[in-house]
């Protein structure tokens, strides 16, 4: 590989690292405010008048986890119902309606912040399903995830508090104040970038070899803004983010890494503001840091070592990768995208060196925490700081406690929780499909492009990143299937909504205890020693739950 390329690569990095580091300030103060702020703006009282909420009421808990879980089901079906009527509406460009199982999926995936995508959507999707469906649940499930982590937020922060919040209220607020605004300019942007951007339908173009091609148009910078921006990811390209018209050059690249990487980052500031203590906030994001940058090197290096016969001989490892990004511009965008819960690819995982595809994989196993979802990624990282807090407790001897607040039976009972469901839907559902007999022939007979051990590796990949919220996809696996269809979409809403529900009963626990008063005893949770004992927790956790399933799929193919 030439010294030059690696050094460009380099450079990217450096100056993704220096954005990052201006915006968390400003930005992570920005989030505080938006959520602490008494004033309500105009457009959102008319809002709360037209659903029928008082906004100076809050929740309890229960309360809070009903009317997510209801306003999260609605949505699900007004995006199920807009696929299946998709015939009869606007801008659908003559396009059928979206088959039942496949409307399900796609609902449920939106819904729950994946966008895991088993259709080519320029193909399948009308600009007003596009847009008016799936574009806005891009805002909204993002808003729910930033929501889920402020109410678990005012968990720590609140003293002897039976309420947590108020749903309605943090979930506008996430919109109307923080996505929306970032969004649009960040769709402009893109526009000036080279991203397209209307209404148009499939216009046919004559080649100069012969024949036509139909090159489809539509909104997609607008839906590529919020995409990023809400770590959702779902592509208005089936080649997502490594198709010219969503990500034309170099500089877009890097800016679509921005956007993904932007919010996540900066929540621990808003963290560390809102229970009165930033050096808590810089605890915390300095593990997202660490494996973030520990993840991204072993990516890149194993990607630019071209291991294999086949990279060998041409010269690098660029099977599935654009030119116009290099290796190094797509392992950065890669491994961004699967430490987040973000799954839009610029290059294509299931073409990556062995090794290399199993880094995106073992990405998503640890969580999705470095930095995580907008939401996700910190109240999981909060969840694996409650879990180390208690490992300290019982290496000392001392009652574990974290931000003056108690972590007993009930606090770790909802953390393990937590830490089991999704472990449990991505081996559970591998498992299955390969276990039951009918289903085993359906999945290794018309699924799998790749048998042997790449094929477990890629109905691994799909439960990984359907439990974990993620979307991305080793492209060799065929998953518009019944089979696949309801137990990824199922994955899917259980991956989501149970740890939701877990994080806000561990909210309400929290809010209604006083803060214990600080003694020499007490763990310092803001130095470098837990800093460690967080990420050490946080990579064993991942490392006894999947090694053995990994030794069967990537690492045996690996060291073939």
């Amino acid at each position: 590989m030439d010294a030059a390329v690696v050094w460009f690569g380099v450079l990217q990095a450096a100056t993704l690292i220096l954005a990052l580091v201006l915006l968390y300030r400003p930005l992570g103060d920005a989030i505080a405010h938006v959520y602490t702020g008494a004033k309500n703006l105009a457009v959102e009282r008319g809002l709360y008048r037209l659903i029928g909420v008082d906004p100076s009421s809050e929740q309890t808990w229960r309360s809070y986890a009903r009317s997510l879980l209801l306003f999260s089901a609605a949505g699900m079906l007004l995006v199920y119902l807009l696929q299946r009527a998709q015939a009869l509406l606007p801008l659908s460009l003559g396009l059928p309606a979206v088959p039942e199982g496949l409307a399900f999926n796609t609902a449920a995936s939106f819904v729950a912040n994946t966008n895991w995508q088993s259709y080519s959507p320029e193909q399948t999707m009308g600009h007003l399903v596009q847009a008016g469906g799936l574009a806005v649940q891009n805002f909204l499930s993002a808003a729910v995830g930033i929501a889920v982590a402020i109410a678990l937020v005012r968990g720590f922060a609140r003293r002897g508090s039976r309420t947590i919040g108020n749903f309605w209220v943090d979930m506008t607020r996430g919109v109307v104040r923080l996505l929306l605004p970032i969004a649009f300019v960040s769709a402009i942007v893109l526009v000036a970038g080279g991203v397209v951007q209307n209404l148009s339908g499939f216009t046919e173009v004559h080649m100069i070899a012969g024949g036509v091609q139909r090159i489809p148009g539509g909104p997609v910078a607008s839906q590529e803004a919020i995409k990023l921006l809400g770590t959702n990811g779902g592509g208005f390209y089936n080649a997502n983010s490594a198709h010219p018209f969503e990500n034309p050059t170099a500089w877009t690249n890097l800016f679509e890494i921005l956007l993904i990487l932007a919010i996540p980052f900066s929540l621990p500031r808003a963290f560390g503001r809102m229970i009165g203590d930033h050096r808590q906030g810089y605890a915390i994001v300095a593990v997202m840091g660490v494996i973030f940058l520990a993840s991204t090197t072993i990516l890149s290096a194993i990607e630019l070592s071209a291991r294999g016969a086949a990279p060998q001989l041409a010269g690098a490892a660029m099977e599935g990768k654009e030119q116009r990004f290099g290796v190094l511009g797509s392992t950065l965008f890669g491994s961004a995208s699967t430490l987040t819960s973000t799954g839009a690819v610029n290059s294509m995982h299931d073409s990556y060196t062995p090794l290399g595809g199993m880094m995106p994989m073992l990405n998503m196993m640890l969580g999705e925490v470095a930095p995580g979802g907008v939401g996700s990624g910190l109240y999981g990282m909060l969840i694996l700081a409650v879990i180390a807090v208690f490992v300290g407790g019982l290496l000392v001897g001392r009652t574990p406690e974290y931000l003056g607040k108690r972590i007993g039976p009930r606090e770790m009972t909802l953390a393990s929780l937590y830490i089991l469901v999704v472990p449990a839907l991505v081996l559970g559902g591998t498992a299955l499909s390969f276990a039951l007999p009918d289903i085993r022939d359906d999945v290794t007979g018309t699924s799998i492009l790749n048998p042997g051990t790449h094929g477990l590796s890629e109905v691994l990949y799909a439960f990984t990143s359907a439990a974990n919220n993620n979307g991305s996809a080793f492209a060799g696996l065929t998953a518009n299937t019944p089979w696949l269809n309801t137990a990824l979409g199922v994955a899917m809403l259980l991956g989501r909504f149970l740890p939701i529900v877990l994080v806000l009963a561990l909210a309400g626990s929290l809010a209604a205890q006083q803060r214990l008063p600080e003694t020499a005893g007490t763990l310092p949770t803001h130095r470098p020693l837990f800093v460690g004992l967080l990420l050490t927790v946080t990579i064993i956790i991942t490392a006894l739950t999947y090694f053995p399933v990994l030794t069967l799929g990537p690492l045996a193919e690996g060291l073939v």
